[in-house]
């Protein structure tokens, strides 16, 4: 089930935004064969394994040569290769692209690294808070007397990186189907997190977004946008950024009421309005903040931590998590109207699938027995 249903996709294992990609393309029906390390087999997370949730697993040695033609034999027949080591490892291995490509000459080579396959930090180490340290993500977010505030790993790994691979993957297989050749996707990191602030960059073009964080209109720096503790400890969400939905935020939280109220835009004032609320919104509960704003226009939510999110109404209503296995999970999206997704299986233990996999390859059982032997493959 699902709009990729048909779609062949191998998966080199990894960490972070490689799995991510390959989970959101199995989440859409993509079949998915995880090539993991013959060494993993016996270990890992297993079905905890929220990102390596909906594909088989084959375990591979990728330094023995018999390994490296299994791997092979896996693309010939599959649509779609997801890496995720440094530039130069899978040219090592004797897996780079020509190689690939070779064998192969639609597939779809899915790159995925933090500086890119070229640049001069493209062979070093690094990590998601490394790449959004280069491309000033970092430096946007966070208080105006503190130090920037590393947003997770969601800006660099996920939205910067497994989520721009999947979305250079698919595009690759619109052009392959005008044109019949694969191609390789490059995605860095760097790329994608400098991506997703090209709308806080437009506004820095036209003067409307200050450099000093935690000072302009979406970094918490106007009152209006920004989040407040209750009464019990726990805290709420404010996103009333129209002018309709300010007048609304005035009058639902009482703040209306007060005298000498400066212009909603008065940045000079934000400050001592952010105090204001933050009084105001110590007064009540969440739960009783929650009575009056949530549902309004005001542009409310409470902060929920994840227990109170599977829970909350509105995602038990719209079955935004799911349970897989005995674990709650955000369930695949987006959503479509004639092809949807399917709840995905859990994650499978490396090398699970290993003789199945060669099975449907058409390696032989004499074959598979021999791979074993020699430690090409395990399971």
């Amino acid at each position: 089930m699902g709009p990729l249903s048909g779609l062949r996709v191998v998966e080199l294992q990894g960490i972070g935004p490689g799995p991510f990609c390959a989970m959101m393309l199995a989440d859409m029906g993509a079949e998915v064969i995880r090539v993991d390390r013959a060494s993993a087999v016996g270990q890992g997370a297993g079905r905890a394994d929220v990102l390596a949730r909906g594909r088989r697993s084959v375990a591979v040695d990728l330094k023995h040569g018999e390994g490296v033609e299994v791997v092979l034999k896996l693309l010939e027949r599959a649509d779609v290769l997801i890496e995720g080591f440094r530039p130069g490892v899978m040219e090592r291995l004797g897996l780079g692209p020509e190689v690939c490509l070779e064998r192969n000459p639609r597939l779809i080579y899915g790159r995925m690294t933090g500086w890119g396959q070229t640049g001069t930090l493209a062979k070093a180490a690094g990590h998601d808070i490394n790449y959004i340290s280069l491309t000033a993500a970092l430096h946007s977010i966070g208080q105006p007397d503190g130090p920037p505030v590393p947003p997770l790993n969601l800006v660099g790994d996920f939205g910067g990186g497994g989520m721009l691979l999947a979305f250079g993957v698919v595009a690759a297989l619109f052009e392959r189907a005008q044109s019949g050749q694969g191609q390789v996707v490059d995605a860095a990191m760097t790329d994608g997190s400098a991506l997703l602030m090209n709308g806080i960059f437009g506004m820095m073009n036209t003067g409307h977004w200050r450099p000093e964080r935690g000072t302009n209109l979406l970094d918490g720096g106007g009152h209006f946008y920004g989040v407040y503790a209750t009464k019990d400890g726990k805290h709420i969400s404010i996103g009333a950024l129209e002018p309709q939905f300010y007048a609304l935020l005035l009058e639902k939280s009482g703040l209306g009421q007060e005298s000498d109220l400066s212009p909603q835009l008065d940045r000079d004032d934000w400050p001592a309005m952010r105090q204001r609320l933050t009084r105001i919104f110590k007064t009540k509960t969440r739960d009783e903040w929650d009575a009056i704003m949530l549902g309004t226009d005001i542009c409310y939510a409470p902060v929920l931590n994840f227990q109170d999110a599977v829970n909350h109404p509105h995602n038990r209503s719209r079955n935004t998590f799911v349970e897989v296995d005995g674990l709650h999970q955000a369930a695949p999206a987006p959503r479509f109207s004639r092809s949807p997704a399917a709840t995905p299986p859990a994650a499978a233990a490396p090398g699970a699938h290993t003789d199945e996999v060669l099975a449907d390859c058409n390696f032989s059982p004499e074959e598979i027995g021999r791979l074993r032997e020699v430690g090409a493959v395990a399971g």
